[in-house]
């Protein structure tokens, strides 16, 4: 992607990618990565004002003071946009991680968003069970090192049938998701564990979500499968959702075509629904 400059929130500095004019859109990459996972959606910018953080401790942004949850990280993000001077509601994604921190936006903060994108991410809080295999992740990666998290998620964030895994793109992705995962703080990765563990179950709070919703999933993912996200299409008021075949957990790394094109369809329907609605 191209530079990516510093923006102070608060005491931290924040690393962002940005690019294009008009219309903001927030981009919140996925777990354990960092805003290198949005290179394919660079070509946005011909359309959109793309803003694309390094959250709290990831990338080139310090993790101090570090993540304490998933809340606080949805105030990062308006902080940033405060900082950047965005002033209109935005278009909020978020992937993964990045789907938790974009529903807490919504809810946090309302005025600020003009319409949603949830990509592989879900509504409820970790199990027991869930939060006790976190909490044991980050006690491995802490005696072995950020490297063996790559390790361990590469086989399961990707999609793994015959047609996804020949791909021409798919060793690329393999490689940047191994360089991106190793590069990342160990005390990050255990903070954004507990944070990810410890957050609220938000089904009830999305239910009385005032903005069009966007909800895209991989058909072959395994940590938010397709039955997952069906769900969330039938709670939010105002949502439908795209099943992207041959993708599995990073629906933007693993098929940008139709990824994009979807996202600018849905903004393109919500600035058309905007300009028509009586007042404008």
């Amino acid at each position: 992607m191209t530079a990516v400059h510093t923006v102070a929130v608060g005491d931290t500095p924040f690393a962002v990618h940005s690019c294009g004019s008009g219309i903001p859109l927030l981009l919140l990459h996925a777990f354990p990565l960092d805003h290198g996972m949005w290179e394919a959606q660079e070509q946005l910018a011909e359309s959109v004002r793309i803003i694309a953080p390094d959250q709290r401790g990831f990338g080139g942004t310090p993790g101090q003071p570090p993540i304490g949850s998933v809340a606080e990280m949805a105030d990062d993000a308006v902080a940033l946009l405060d900082a950047l001077h965005v002033v209109e509601p935005a278009f909020v994604c978020g992937v993964s991680m990045g789907g938790y921190v974009a529903q807490h936006v919504a809810v946090r903060h309302p005025d600020r968003v003009r319409g949603l994108i949830l990509c592989d991410t879900k509504l409820d809080a970790d199990t027991p069970e869930a939060r006790s295999g976190r909490a044991s992740l980050a006690a491995k990666v802490g005696r072995l090192g950020a490297g063996i998290l790559a390790e361990t998620m590469l086989g399961t964030l990707l999609a793994q049938s015959e047609t996804a895994r020949t791909q021409p793109r798919r060793p690329a992705i393999e490689e940047l998701l191994r360089k991106t995962i190793a590069r990342q703080p160990v005390a990050t990765i255990q903070a954004a564990l507990a944070a990810m563990g410890n957050r609220a179950d938000m089904t009830e709070a999305m239910r009385s979500l005032a903005v069009p919703t966007l909800l895209i999933v991989g058909k072959e993912d395994t940590f938010t499968p397709p039955a997952i996200m069906q769900r969330m299409e039938e709670v939010l008021p105002d949502a439908r959702l795209l099943i992207v075949p041959h993708a599995g957990h990073l629906v933007p790394l693993e098929a940008p075509e139709v990824f994009n094109a979807a996202v600018l369809e849905f903004l393109h329907a919500m600035v058309g629904r905007d300009a028509a609605a009586p007042g404008r």
